[in-house]
């Protein structure tokens, strides 16, 4: 049993690690800035302490007796550039600044499979070159390096890439963003449990091999299904240059060799299957 602090925890990939890791028995604190607010997360399990990613001096009760934190917060649609830089790598920094203060034991960062920028065909693994197009990606990059370049604290990155399942609108939500791109674009995907068993893997594992980890289904389908999973027609092509940013598929091999990762919903049909549609 572990006790684990999790930010973001009110957000789409948190919420749902935070009650995945609560049902295995975890000890949990969210960090939340408002904890009236996130009132609902509290539970036997889950403890909310309040912080602020950009109030250095608010992270030291949240980070003090933890072994690991799972730092899923970042700033994402809606943001300036300005703003995801100072949430995604300034935010990071003081977290963790905070965490190699308290001797945690591991420190984990969700990132983003875009950090490598558009692909060329192949699937892009953990040690190919980075070269993001957006703010979003490159803030999460820099904060990447900034926790890499670290001393005294064992960080380990797991890049995610398009989450859904568990009834998270995700899917449908990103319709009208990708309306104009090709609809043969292939995109890797992972269910939120799957997010989960792979964040699990790094969190638990004495000595994980490798700091960086990709995490994705066996399956990265076009546009045009996933468009499909929740009734839409195909994406219409008219703004291929604009989709370049996101056109990247991820190579899972490393995770599924270190620990054995196997994912629970290899194709989106699984997913779709078990969620149903929209999820």
């Amino acid at each position: 049993m572990k006790t684990i602090l999790v930010t973001g925890a009110t957000g789409k990939v948190g919420s749902r690690l935070l009650g995945r890791l609560a049902r295995r028995g975890d000890r949990l604190r969210a960090l939340v800035r408002d904890a009236a607010r996130a009132a609902s997360l509290r539970n036997a399990q889950v403890a909310l302490v309040e912080g602020d990613l950009l109030d250095a001096g608010s992270l030291e009760a949240a980070v003090r007796g933890v072994d690991a934190v799972v730092h899923c917060a970042a700033f994402f649609r809606g943001a300036t550039p300005e703003q995801a830089h100072a949430v995604n790598e300034l935010g990071t920094r003081y977290l963790a600044e905070a965490a190699r203060a308290a001797s945690v034991g591991r420190f984990v960062f969700t990132s983003t499979g875009l950090v490598y920028g558009p692909g060329n065909g192949s699937a892009a693994r953990e040690e190919d070159a980075c070269a993001p197009v957006d703010a979003y990606p490159s803030s999460k990059l820099a904060a990447e390096r900034l926790l890499l370049a670290m001393d005294g604290l064992d960080v380990r990155v797991v890049r995610l890439p398009f989450v859904y399942g568990d009834g998270d609108p995700h899917i449908a939500e990103v319709v009208p963003l990708m309306r104009g791109f090709p609809p043969g674009q292939r995109m890797s995907i992972a269910h939120h449990a799957d997010v989960a068993q792979a964040i699990a893997c790094v969190l638990d594992a004495p000595a994980p091999t490798h700091r960086i980890y990709n995490v994705a289904a066996d399956e990265a389908p076009d546009l045009a299904a996933l468009f499909a999973a929740v009734g839409e027609s195909p994406p219409d092509g008219s703004q291929a240059e604009r989709a370049r940013a996101f056109a990247t598929v991820l190579d899972g091999s490393r995770i599924r060799e270190d620990f054995g990762f196997r994912a629970l919903y290899p194709r989106l049909a699984d997913g779709i299957r078990a969620d149903g549609p929209g999820g």
